[in-house]
């Protein structure tokens, strides 16, 4: 059986006059998500659902999803706040209908298993060993069927200096996790802004652009690398057993067609 996972990341959801951008392009992330042939089976978004964390954007980001027609599962990132998300989403469909901000969902295809590497007050990010136990476990309930991981910082270095002084801090710990594990067919990441492709612990890590702005491409020296207009997407994982491939799917300067809900 084939599943199709679009996964978006970043939208930096924000409230007041700066809330328009990111919003509209979240919106239109998910509009050329319904457009897709077929339809995918879910939505997957890796972090940084906000911009601070604040009630009032997890508040502009339900506004945002509601009626969407397609499940959607949230993860969190650096700029979110575990507690507002929870208290915003917890128990709901967002949060695959836990009051924790990692949980897996399991369809028929495969499970859909998103990680929580929010350290409060860090750019950084960890799991921590407990959360790297539930994991395993999660990951021993169906060994023979494909498993998709979702988490926010990536847990490889991804050669811009800056960001990798932020991301995954233990990294080697999850590798160690999910090397044991044969049914694990992507890693899914955002933080970056940039599409990035990386082998890890035996499977693959991709890193989904930002529905917002992406960072630049800075691949010498430790200062920030900015943020640019370019283009938005997301990526698009087509999950068949234990094979996976992932396709770009442009988004702001597409002229393909848009769904609405």
């Amino acid at each position: 059986m084939t599943m199709f996972i679009a996964h978006l990341s970043d939208p930096h959801i924000t409230a007041g006059p700066l809330g328009g951008l990111p919003a509209a392009g979240l919106h239109l992330a998910l509009a050329r998500v319904l457009a897709l042939e077929p339809r995918p089976d879910c939505v997957v978004v890796t972090g940084d659902l906000t911009d601070h964390g604040r009630p009032d954007e997890y508040d502009a980001l339900r506004d945002i999803v509601a009626g969407f027609p397609l499940p959607i599962h949230l993860v969190t990132g650096n700029h979110d706040n575990r507690e507002e998300l929870l208290d915003a989403f917890g128990g709901s469909p967002l949060l695959g209908e836990s009051f924790e901000a990692h949980y897996a969902v399991e369809y028929p295809e495969a499970s859909v298993i998103a990680l929580d590497s929010n350290v409060p007050g860090s750019p950084a990010g960890r799991l921590g060993t407990e959360q790297l136990a539930w994991l395993d476990e999660a990951l021993q309930r169906r060994p023979d069927v494909p498993a998709v991981v979702a988490l926010h910082h990536p847990p490889v270095p991804v050669a811009i200096p800056f960001l990798d002084g932020m991301r995954l801090l233990d990294g080697d710990g999850l590798e160690e996790v999910l090397a044991a594990h044969a049914n694990v067919v992507r890693v899914l990441a955002g933080h970056v802004h940039r599409t990035i492709t990386a082998a890890y612990a035996g499977s693959v890590v991709t890193v989904a652009p930002s529905t917002y702005r992406q960072s630049g491409l800075m691949l010498d020296g430790d200062g920030p690398p900015g943020y640019l207009d370019e283009p938005t997407a997301f990526l698009l994982h087509i999950v068949d057993g234990a094979d996976c491939v992932t396709h770009t799917v442009p988004v702001s300067h597409a002229g393909a067609r848009l769904g609405a809900w």
